[in-house]
């Protein structure tokens, strides 16, 4: 009995030693509402608290390590959709009686579909004849009731629109921006925990790339956006040629001419015979000794002369 009653106070001993041992296994796992996805909890926070603890880890170099490229998460729910991003220009040709009534006309146009005149150009061309050139930007949502409008203005002698996507790097931008955004947020989490000097130099230094990049980057994707919202229509404006000239038939304007063409004609003998004037001169000399030579020779004697002798 007496040993029967030390075995189970043994046993007894080694379940409460299990026990406690699962017990304690149970206590260093993850809590049941935890999660590493990075879903639920930035994907940055660990690296930050790493850092910090560590007060600012540096390579043998001296330089800080550098901050991991963080991407933006995606989610599980499936790919999401893109949008398309689309540059519409447009560029015309027309002729209108009346430019300056043209150039208005375009401007209330643009204002009617929510855009504006971007800039203007007249002057006159070859005979006193105007031309211009307006540039209008309108919402891109108008551009081809836009475009309905401004043929309406005069006679299209041409016409050309493009449409260039920059979708793909729209979308590349966006994330670029997204990972210079992590990382600013990890280097301002490390510089609220340095204390040295030179550790917060060189986490500036990171810090003012970073923001320089990502200054450049939002001013690029502001202008694509800018391109995307408002598209471009260039028109360019040319009067119809008057018939019979601008003012006429003038016998004055006829005269003249032929006079200057009298005096045109004058200038271009003078600089023909200034050209040709050392052919000339070596030509005269030429001659000269030709002349010469043949007067010296001695006249030729007769054959009837020679046969009475």
């Amino acid at each position: 009995m007496q040993l029967f009653h030390g075995m189970n106070f043994k046993v007894i001993a080694l379940l409460v030693v299990c026990i406690a041992v699962v017990a304690a296994t149970g206590c260093m796992g993850f809590p049941a509402g935890s999660s590493t996805s990075s879903q639920d909890s930035p994907t940055y926070d660990n690296s930050v608290r790493y850092q910090s603890e560590a007060k600012m880890s540096y390579a043998g170099n001296g330089a800080p390590m550098p901050v991991p490229t963080m991407t933006p998460s995606q989610s599980g729910s499936g790919t999401s959709v893109i949008e398309t991003k689309i540059i519409k220009t447009a560029s015309l040709t027309l002729e209108v009686k009346d430019i300056p009534g043209a150039v208005e006309s375009l401007k209330s146009i643009a204002a009617q579909k929510g855009g504006y005149l971007s800039s203007t150009n007249v002057q006159k061309g070859y005979n006193d004849r105007l031309t211009g050139s307006v540039v209008i930007r309108i919402p891109q949502a108008e551009f081809e009731n836009a475009l309905i409008g401004v043929r309406a203005i005069g006679t299209v002698k041409s016409i050309s629109t493009q449409g260039q996507d920059v979708t793909e790097e729209y979308v590349d931008l966006q994330a670029q921006i997204t990972s210079y955004q992590n990382q600013l947020a990890q280097y301002n989490a490390i510089m609220k925990q340095s204390t040295r000097i030179e550790d917060i130099i060189k986490v500036q230094e990171q810090i003012d790339r970073v923001q320089t990049e990502l200054n450049r980057l939002e001013g690029r994707i502001k202008y694509l956006n800018s391109r995307i919202d408002l598209s471009t229509i260039t028109v360019n404006l040319q009067e119809p040629e008057p018939v019979g000239g601008v003012t006429g038939h003038n016998f004055v304007t006829t005269i003249n001419e032929g006079i200057a063409g009298f005096f045109g004609m004058i200038d271009a003998i003078i600089i023909i015979f200034l050209a040709l004037l050392p052919l000339i001169i070596l030509g005269g000399i030429g001659y000269g000794i030709y002349r010469w030579r043949k007067g010296n020779k001695p006249a030729a004697v007769p054959a009837e002369l020679t046969e009475k002798k």
